[in-house]
């Protein structure tokens, strides 16, 4: 794969967009980076305070296509990051439509700019482990191969992305580089509405006093964690080592539910943590046991992680307490 020299990233101001951003910045200052972000994003430039002076950001709301087409024809990257979604698996069943629309509409209308243009990027399509949904035991761990069944709207709007990226890949008249990563669960202190950082938030509002009690949903999932430091990393590691047309799975080593990922952080508490469930943290349909198999990622590219768990923990905890400080 060629160097990247100008990357753009959607969703930039987003939690992951921001950290890939950093890791860009920090690892690789040669890349010029780019992003884009909707006006009217629920998330600020907060995020990006650490690195603003250092990307540019370009106002662009994906299910517009005129502003795709300005952005991409103005900034013509070598390399795009596709993280912006809605990408709440709860809230998906109570604005399906909107989840959908945004998801499914936004990716089609960049990949055909980049058609219509004549643009060349290497194109990553960040999925989402979801799209395999309640996997048979036997399929454990999950390789790339596993049969698909979704069931929540948000792993249908993903994997309608993955499907338009394989339309794309296979045209005739001209083939996009397009490279589809499923990520698996991953600790990211950016993102509040995740159940490791919710937790993390939690137990550093009850050690300030100003909460009581934890609240919590399911608890008998069972994840991989890995860190979001490591994420980025793979991120960067799919789109220059990876080949077009794959899908590669991308998590951690360490297999945890989240009811013990819990009793992790009431370890590392500073005060006792009681806890609770509250009914409406229950999704409709739940997804219990995602245990991936990365080794094609892994021999292809290279990645190893680096960040252990209680490395990650730590990172989550100390962001989190900082956070409600202020």
């Amino acid at each position: 794969m060629p160097e990247i020299k100008k990357a753009l990233i959607t969703g930039i101001t987003g939690s992951g967009g921001s950290y890939l951003a950093e890791y860009i910045i920090n690892n690789h200052p040669e890349a010029e980076v780019h992003g884009i972000s909707r006006w009217h994003s629920t998330t600020s430039n907060k995020n990006l305070e650490s690195i603003a002076n250092k990307v540019k950001v370009h106002e662009c709301d994906l299910n517009d296509f005129s502003s795709v087409q300005r952005v991409l024809k103005e900034v013509n990257p070598d390399t795009i990051f596709h993280l912006a979604a809605h990408a709440n698996v709860r809230s998906s069943w109570e604005t399906p439509l909107s989840v959908m629309q945004n998801n499914i509409l936004g990716t089609a209308n960049l990949l055909e700019v980049i058609h219509i243009n004549g643009l060349d990027p290497i194109f990553q399509m960040c999925s989402t482990s979801e799209v395999y949904g309640q996997v048979d035991p036997k399929n454990i761990p999950i390789k790339e191969e596993c049969p698909i069944s979704v069931n929540n709207p948000y792993a249908v709007s993903k994997l309608a992305q993955e499907q338009l990226g394989l339309v794309y890949y296979k045209r005739n008249d001209r083939s996009l580089k397009i490279i589809t990563t499923r990520m698996f669960s991953y600790i990211n202190p950016r993102r509040k509405d995740v159940f490791a950082t919710s937790f993390a938030m939690q137990v550093a509002r009850i050690e300030q006093g100003l909460q009581k009690i934890l609240l919590h949903g399911n608890l008998d999932s069972t994840r991989t964690m890995i860190d979001v430091r490591d994420v980025t990393e793979s991120y960067w590691l799919a789109t220059t080592k990876g080949k077009p047309g794959e899908i590669y799975n991308i998590g951690g080593e360490q297999t945890i539910t989240v009811g013990e990922f819990l009793d992790v952080l009431k370890k590392y508490a500073k005060c006792e943590i009681p806890s609770q469930i509250n009914p409406k943290l229950l999704r409709p349909v739940d997804v219990t046991l995602q245990i991936p198999d990365t080794s094609k990622f892994r021999n292809e590219t290279g990645w190893k992680q680096k960040y252990s768990f209680d490395d990650s923990v730590q990172y989550l905890l100390d962001y989190c307490r900082e956070e409600v400080q202020k």
